[in-house]
């Protein structure tokens, strides 16, 4: 897995439990997502609107369980940007 994904799903995870809710994804990308673009850490075109984040929530969400493991965002942010 790249570093950059573990980079991002840190600065994703806010509460620091290890998983990535929805609400969590759609909250830090919204608030921190012109820094992670900024630091480049994320693509520009890869933070979008709370509906292109809960898009990306839904497609990395591999077991249904509504948490996202780094594994699972690592597997959709690693193929999505090409790292």
């Amino acid at each position: 897995m790249s570093d950059k994904a573990r980079v991002l799903f840190d600065a994703l995870d806010l509460d620091h439990d290890g998983t990535l809710t929805r609400a969590e994804v759609i909250a830090a990308l919204h608030a921190k997502g012109p820094t992670l673009v900024a630091q480049g850490v994320v693509p520009a075109w890869g933070v979008g609107d709370a509906d292109a984040s809960s898009a990306l929530f839904d497609e990395a969400d591999a077991n249904g369980d509504k948490v996202l493991s780094f594994e699972e965002f690592a597997a959709i942010v690693n193929r999505r940007f090409g790292w």
